[in-house]
């Protein structure tokens, strides 16, 4: 037996809890720690996850946040993590300009990694955290990209859907992540520094809908053939803090010192997937009344599909395969045990929420990490490397009014 080969047969055949360390504290980072702290007592894990440690900037916050969320150590050096033994899988939840240095020193001292999307806040970085994952792969180390949507119930039904083929051929993609935080009055936080973030709706919008689309599609754009990109609010007040959540909301301020927001408010793009199908996409912070509307309508031959995360819990389904006279868009509560992921939580029509697509993506890692599968195709390094060439050739488009395809963009 080769000696990668070895070494994955071990991986696969570790026995007991998986030691789980998490870098960030904030918003992402509370999702993902209820994710760790809660799969196990949803799902049946042979190996279930240990929260080991989290590694935060500020001593005194990142301790109070292990204590709360339920860490066993802190620690605001996020290389400890590295020479931790008992850590086995690092969680990456940073902002995006620090996905590629963090995620690769972990794949390079063996640990698997979960990384936050987008993989990076550049096609360069991303390129660079796939190599470091091809070196580790071989090693029986693996990636994950927290993707989340894909592991709503409707989203995983809408893709079986597609899978079996219930839609035949698809002719149109239709996506839109709209939300309305990023008005005049939010500062300029981290999301609006083209430094840290790397784009703005973009790459943090864009980003998702781009995955759901290749996911429950099975197919991958090709080409971007135009796009456009908007900054409609130039300057934000400089803040001392970062406030809460996403917008900032409770952040103090510096004073009336402003500062220049070197990302895009909206990004809109048109592409065609290999298939045939064509596609529009839509992101932006400036969606009046759209507070989360992750949107996506699919059109094909024998149906359609329709989904809208703020009815997270619902698929609209048109099948044109009945006779005329019953044809009408019906509404799937995909809260039932026949349902992907649905099974583990309540019973029917007793819904779920936002936390619970972390936890049965976290359960899923846990599964694969112990040599199992997931529920649905989980993306890796290498699978979210194709989202962020769609996000680059978005990008190139708008600025070089031209079409851009794909195949420009994925070479090493």
């Amino acid at each position: 037996m080769a000696k990668t080969d070895r070494a994955k047969e071990i991986r696969t055949q570790a026995t007991g809890p998986i030691g789980v360390a998490l870098i960030g504290t904030k918003f992402m980072g509370r999702a993902h720690s209820t994710a760790w702290g809660k799969c196990a007592q949803f799902f049946d894990l042979r190996r279930p996850p240990v929260m080991q440690a989290v590694a935060g900037r500020n001593p005194d916050e990142t301790c109070a946040f292990a204590s709360k969320w339920g860490w066993r150590t802190s620690t605001t050096n996020w290389k400890d993590l590295l020479k931790d033994d008992a850590v086995e899988l690092v969680d990456v939840s940073t902002p995006n300009h620090l996905h590629a240095e963090m995620s690769i020193a972990c794949l390079e001292a063996g640990k698997h990694v979960a990384c936050e999307k987008p993989l990076a806040g550049t096609l360069a970085d991303a390129k660079k955290m796939v190599l470091a994952a091809r070196s580790a792969a071989k090693k029986g180390v693996r990636t994950f990209v927290w993707y989340n949507y894909r592991r709503c119930p409707a989203v995983a039904l809408a893709h079986r859907l597609v899978r079996d083929g219930r839609l035949g051929r698809i002719f149109h993609v239709r996506a839109s992540y709209l939300q309305d935080w990023g008005g005049p009055d939010t500062p300029l936080l981290w999301r609006f520094q083209g430094d840290l973030a790397g784009s703005g709706a973009h790459g943090d919008l864009n980003a998702h809908i781009i995955d759901m689309a290749r996911f429950i599609t099975g197919d991958e754009v090709v080409e971007v053939t135009g796009a456009i990109e908007e900054t409609f609010i130039k300057e934000r007040a400089v803040v001392a803090n970062a406030g809460g959540e996403i917008s900032g909301k409770g952040a103090k301020s510096s004073g009336r010192k402003a500062g220049k927001s070197t990302v895009d408010d909206a990004v809109l793009f048109l592409a065609r997937f290999k298939q045939g199908a064509v596609a529009s996409f839509e992101a932006t912070r400036l969606a009046t009344g759209n507070q989360n509307r992750n949107n996506i309508e699919i059109n094909g031959e024998k149906g359609s599909i329709k989904f809208d995360f703020e009815r997270m819990n619902e698929l609209e389904w048109w099948d044109h395969t009945l006779d005329p006279k019953l044809r009408g868009w019906s509404r799937i509560m995909c809260t039932d045990g026949a349902h992907p992921y649905a099974g583990h939580y309540w019973p029917a029509a007793h819904l779920i929420g936002y936390e619970h697509s972390f936890i049965s993506q976290a359960a899923d890692i846990c599964a694969m990490v112990a040599g199992g599968s997931p529920v649905v195709p989980m993306p890796d390094f290498e699978d979210a490397l194709k989202t962020q060439c769609v996000l680059e050739a978005a990008i190139r488009s708008a600025r070089e009014r031209r079409p851009v395809p794909i195949r420009e963009l994925d070479k090493f």
